[in-house]
């Protein structure tokens, strides 16, 4: 069984650690919860799974701009640091969502160039699909429970038994570009969904504040 391993007191002291600032302090809910997340075998199986934060941060020049944290590439959920989530520029990501198709290559290539600090690691494969759920945290994970049945032969029928609308169900894709317009096209066939299933692969979840995200 999965257990809720949020507490309100590690969430003060995490906020309270980051100090006054308010994005600080929601970027250190989003540390805390990832790290709940890769915590529990269960829900990072094999040690995969992502999390992200849609926020704002300062470019170079002092200014303000939408930006989505994601876990970088070659963090551990279970013991990363704020530096593990680097902040993408959104205004490009959302601009890649009206191409019909996009290289692995070139998406990379994107995700980097758009980096606040270019010397943070890689962000996500999954970064897109991230940027393109319209809700400010969002946590991916390779739960065992959500495994087993996102690789039944009857996932449709059982996903719909269980959940009804409640969980949206992605086919099969590569994780990349193709992935992620699949998964932003079925989020909004069914916008009040809790959640999406993706085929052979895991769970979406997400929430405006980093408790409702992981609850």
């Amino acid at each position: 069984m999965i257990a809720n391993l949020w507490t309100d007191a590690e969430a003060k002291a995490m906020q309270d650690a980051a100090g006054a600032d308010p994005l600080a302090r929601e970027l250190a809910l989003r540390v805390m919860t990832s790290r709940l997340i890769g915590r529990d075998p269960d829900l990072v199986m094999h040690g995969g799974g992502n999390t992200s934060l849609k926020s704002t941060a300062l470019d170079i020049f002092g200014d303000a701009v939408d930006v989505l944290h994601i876990k970088g590439s070659g963090w551990d959920l279970e013991v990363i640091e704020a530096k593990g989530l680097p902040a993408v520029r959104m205004e490009p990501l959302m601009r890649l969502r009206g191409l019909v198709a996009l290289s692995d290559e070139a998406m990379v290539a994107v995700q980097r160039l758009n980096l606040l600090d270019p010397s943070a690691p890689n962000p996500s494969v999954e970064t897109l699909l991230h940027a393109w759920i319209p809700h400010k945290y969002v946590d991916h994970t390779h739960a065992t429970a959500f495994l087993v049945l996102a690789n039944l032969p009857e996932v449709a029928a059982a996903t719909r038994e269980l959940f009804g609308d409640r969980l949206t169900l992605v086919p099969y894709v590569m994780p990349g570009f193709a992935l992620a317009k699949a998964a932003a096209e079925a989020f909004e066939r069914n916008p009040g969904a809790e959640g999406l299933l993706l085929v052979n692969h895991g769970h979406f979840a997400w929430g405006p504040d980093a408790k409702a995200s992981y609850d």
